[in-house]
């Protein structure tokens, strides 16, 4: 039997690997054992010993370099997923695996990316952060976010990318916000406010009359005191009541105070009921109009 063919038999073998390794193992029981021989037997005996030593230890040094890695495994070195079967025995005689997970529990084979052409890992890349978004409040607390491009994915393993976009609470504060703290004072339309004064001199200046305009308001809350007056009693959540700004009750900029923002909430009080008051958000706005019998006015 040659030594390669002794080696590889060695290496495929696991049981007769053992096998040598515990004939080695005995060797030194075997040397006290001659040295208490005759010497001319003794001679003998050591000089057999020494050259069945010799072959032992060159097979077990071709044992040793079996276990490098993937390269010495036998068709198909290399295994793609997760196969537990496909491991092999590393320069340390350590356990390693030669399959594609190995690169994310982080136990391959030294030798694994030149066995398997595998490429070095590349980590992933970000760019710069971008500017900060607009608040999504128009009025009061909201979010803002940002994010970020990859400039380079990962592959081969690589580190993955951090968290591309990030998000945080904000307070708006913008010119429109006043009008959304401004607290609204109604009527029922019918306290109509345009009327013509009999007692007008002729010669007085008639103030001039702007056109009207109208808000559908949605109730989110109203008082327990509403329910007194029969007028401000259908003042009920989520109630449409359209409500009309009449000239009269125009500021200097041409609406009337607390008609709201759309989709934001806002507060309300009844002029003619003490104690009544509540919130509302305005869902639409119309121009030139007359709200319909049993509507507000604004005061």
């Amino acid at each position: 039997m040659k030594f390669s063919d002794a080696a590889d038999a060695t290496r495929r073998s696991p049981s007769l690997r053992l096998k040598v390794l515990g004939f080695a193992r005995n060797f030194s029981k075997a040397v006290s054992f001659v040295s208490e021989r005759p010497r001319s037997l003794s001679v003998m005996m050591l000089t057999g010993l020494t050259r069945v030593c010799a072959v032992i230890a060159l097979v077990m040094c071709a044992c040793g370099a079996s276990e490098a890695g993937c390269a010495d495994r036998p068709a198909p070195r290399c295994c793609p997923g997760r196969n537990n079967e496909c491991v092999e025995r590393s320069a340390r005689r350590s356990v390693c695996y030669c399959d594609t997970y190995c690169r994310r529990s982080g136990d391959c084979c030294d030798d694994y990316q030149s066995a398997c052409h595998i490429s070095a890992a590349v980590d992933c890349e970000v760019r710069q952060w971008g500017p900060w978004s607009p608040c999504s409040s128009v009025c009061g607390a909201g979010t803002t976010e940002r994010s970020r491009q990859v400039a380079t994915p990962p592959h081969n393993g690589g580190t993955p990318c951090p968290d591309l976009k990030q998000c945080r609470g904000c307070l708006a504060h913008t010119e429109t916000c006043s009008a959304a703290k401004e607290v609204a004072k109604i009527l029922p339309d019918s306290f109509k406010r345009n009327f013509k004064d009999p007692w007008r001199r002729p010669h007085m200046l008639m103030k001039e009359e702007k056109k009207s305009y109208c808000v559908q308001m949605r109730v989110k809350q109203a008082s327990a005191a509403c329910k007194v007056k029969p007028w401000s009693a259908g003042l009920v959540p989520e109630r449409s009541v359209c409500v009309e700004c009449q000239s009269d009750a125009m500021t200097t900029d041409n609406r009337c105070r607390g008609d709201g923002l759309k989709n934001i909430r806002s507060f309300w009080s009844a002029a003619s009921a003490p104690g009544c008051s509540g919130s509302w958000v305005r869902e639409s706005f119309s121009e030139d109009c007359r709200c319909p019998s049993y509507s507000m006015i604004f005061v």
